[in-house]
């Protein structure tokens, strides 16, 4: 499992949250479910790669949302930026290095879902995973931002982040409509952007990312018993769980999916 370069590609993904050791326990449980888990208890995934980060809301961070920001590669971070910022985003923190060139940035979109945006991974600087790359491993499998209206929040990061659009058809009490995806540089689906409405009604206006485990079952049971909870829970037409949106117990939410 690779991380993914390129325009519009998710790098990875933290937080920093109180109550860090509930936290870590938390996530260590429900993540390495199943047989063969996907995931460390450290929450590198099971090949040694670091793909999320839990940190600790030290005083430098509490300007941030409780939210998992995804970061996501941009060709430009300072001009990512002021574009964020001229429609209607906001800034939280923008790292520079010594000669003032725009390194790092973590931003809000005009909804208030937070996110990060880093500059293109060079191939050459991905970490090599300590074991096998053909197996299952931990992994940022999907991101999705449901919002009210997702027509210019789709605006929003197509200038922001650089990604182009696929509509996507929908329907909710008999009526159509458009979700989108949201391509990356190479062409492929990078994100959705959803309506607030039909399958996503109920879903909190921030960035979803949706981690794979190796028994959902087991990982909602979890998820209960450590204090968190499920917020919806889709089953496959086998029966079993496909896909939950969970919120863990400071109140982050992201999606847990079947590996």
């Amino acid at each position: 499992m690779e991380l993914k370069t390129g325009i519009g590609a998710v790098a990875s993904a933290d937080i920093a949250v109180p109550e860090h050791e509930r936290e870590l326990g938390f996530y260590s449980r429900v993540l390495t479910t199943g047989g063969d888990p996907l995931w460390r208890e450290d929450l590198m995934n099971n090949l040694g790669m670091p793909v999320i980060g839990l940190g600790e809301r030290i005083p430098e961070y509490e300007k941030f949302p409780l939210q998992w920001m995804p970061h996501i590669q941009v060709a430009d971070v300072e001009a990512s930026a002021a574009s964020a910022l001229e429609m209607g985003g906001s800034e939280l923190m923008h790292g520079k290095d010594d000669d003032g060139n725009s390194q790092w940035a973590v931003l809000l979109d005009p909804n208030g879902a937070a996110f990060g945006i880093v500059p293109v991974v060079p191939a050459d600087q991905i970490p090599p995973a300590e074991g096998d790359a053909s197996g299952g491993a931990g992994c940022i499998a999907w991101l999705d931002l449901t919002v009210p209206d997702a027509s210019a929040t789709r605006d929003f990061y197509r200038k922001v982040v650089g990604w182009t659009v696929e509509d996507v058809d929908m329907e909710d009490g008999g009526e159509r409509y458009d979700d989108y995806n949201m391509l990356g540089g190479d062409g492929n689906p990078a994100a959705g952007i959803c309506h607030a409405r039909g399958v996503n009604v109920g879903l909190p206006p921030v960035w979803m990312i949706y981690l794979p485990v190796g028994d959902l079952a087991e990982s909602l049971r979890f998820v209960q018993e450590e204090g968190g909870k499920v917020i919806k829970a889709t089953r496959g037409a086998d029966g079993e769980y496909a896909y939950a949106a969970v919120e863990d117990p400071v109140g982050a939410c992201l999606a847990l999916a079947a590996g």
